[in-house]
């Protein structure tokens, strides 16, 4: 790539959170550094504002050429019999390249994520659900119930742009929008105010009775009558309320979080919600919608379901696909001594770093981590050193990452993660 000049980029796609905004504004200085100028929000300043401070791999601590660390870390690839791939903080090309390594170290595959995601993931193969896009709320909801979290800590402009929007394809008013605020405590509510300042509804409780009260839910609105006055603290008359204005909606949209719903066999409860959208569609339109999203996690899993058949925590080591959702979790693989190997990828974020562990590991990471792995390699950052593209979280959409700067005219030299990864499996 020739030299980039100083200049203003725009409709920039943003990779920090699931809701990959794309219309982000970069200004980039005749130093290659850049800042949001326009559409930015806490999450977006911090990931394209960080400055990459270094770009020499190091084997045992010492610095390294990267052909001698790709040739380190393919003869730890090549002495193991279990490699666990994990962290994958990537996106689709990287993981492309990831799923090819794989195949042919015979690895299992894990998402740092899965922890969390794997509650969507159990609902969707149990009973499937009925979800929506962003597109969708943007244009048509009328009612938005949000449980278990507050939305903005993992996508701080979902409201901004999908909610308090200014203008919706099929003339709705959107400061008319009622949002209500369903379990918690102490949640930030302050995004669910109409910008003519119509306030949320309300109705907190602990997490860990969310499970009761979407069941109460469910009950009231299938017709069932209920003897008790108040689930998890919550009157039922709230309750029955909400109800009332569920099926009165003409497009209600259901969203959660699941690294917020951080209680046992949670998801009972997202499929209880999925549930009762399908109920609500029996008379009216309803749809859920799964926020969050980081990592890379939501295209990680699209590249690996249309490339092995499966999800990540996925293996290969019968030079075939196998899937198990709870032996091949990368936390228990490694309390178990099961892998023998380990190799971390982390290209978006270099506070992700890999687990503690006594087996060798190698990391390809974000060029600022600290690591004191076996072999580091530092990576570019795909939508800042180099194109990518990746699945927005309603995964209806694929989005491309932009290369914002040549990190080779500020003295660095930081390949991308396909480039490391292909290396490494040539020297096989």
């Amino acid at each position: 790539m020739e030299k980039l000049p100083a200049s203003s980029l725009e409709a920039i796609t943003c990779p920090a959170c699931g809701l990959l905004c794309d219309d982000i504004t970069i200004a980039r200085d005749a130093a290659g550094l850049l800042k949001v100028s326009k559409n930015g929000c806490t999450k977006s300043i911090h990931f394209f504002e960080r400055a990459a401070q270094n770009a020499t791999p190091t084997i045992a601590g010492k610095q390294a050429t990267l052909e001698d660390a790709v040739k380190r870390a393919a003869e730890l690839l090549n002495h193991a019999n279990q490699p666990l791939f994990a962290g994958l903080g990537t996106e689709v090309q990287g993981m492309r390249s990831v799923l090819s390594l794989a195949d042919k170290a015979g690895a299992t595959l894990d998402h740092m994520n899965n922890y969390s995601s794997l509650r969507n993931t159990l609902v969707v193969q149990n009973s499937g659900w009925q979800v929506t896009t962003l597109t969708e709320v943007r244009n048509r909801v009328d009612l938005l119930v949000i449980v278990g979290t507050d939305i903005v800590s993992h996508n701080p402009r979902f409201f901004e742009r999908n909610v308090w929007n200014k203008e919706s394809m099929f003339g709705l008013d959107t400061n008319s929008r009622e949002v209500v605020y369903l379990g918690g405590q102490n949640i930030d509510t302050e995004a669910g105010i109409s910008p003519k300042g119509k306030k949320p509804t309300v109705l907190p409780c602990d997490l860990a009775r969310l499970p009761e009260v979407i069941a109460t839910l469910n009950a009231i609105v299938s017709g069932k009558k209920l003897v008790v006055s108040e689930v998890a603290g919550i009157k039922l008359a709230d309750l029955e309320n909400l109800a009332e204005k569920l099926k009165a909606a003409k497009y209600s949209v259901v969203t959660w979080v699941t690294s917020d719903l951080s209680f046992n066999h949670a998801e009972l409860t997202v499929q209880g919600i999925t549930e009762l959208v399908i109920k609500l569609n029996a008379k009216t339109r309803s749809s859920g919608i799964p926020l969050g999203g980081s990592e890379g996690d939501y295209s990680v899993n699209q590249a690996s379901t249309w490339t092995s058949g499966y999800p990540t925590r996925n293996r290969f080591a019968r030079k075939h696909p196998e899937y198990d959702p709870y032996q091949f979790s990368s936390e228990k693989i490694l309390a178990n001594g099961e892998a023998d190997a380990l190799l971390w990828i982390s290209s978006f974020n270099p506070d992700k770093t890999p687990p503690t562990t006594n087996i060798p590991t190698i990391v390809i990471g974000h060029a600022n981590m600290q690591t004191k792995a076996d072999v580091f390699i530092p990576i570019g950052t795909p939508g800042i050193d180099h194109k990518g593209t990746m699945f927005r979280i309603d995964s209806s959409v694929s989005l491309p990452l932009s290369q914002l700067r040549n990190t080779e005219l500020l003295g660095l030299k930081l390949p991308s993660l396909s480039e490391v990864i292909a290396a490494i499996e040539a020297a096989l």
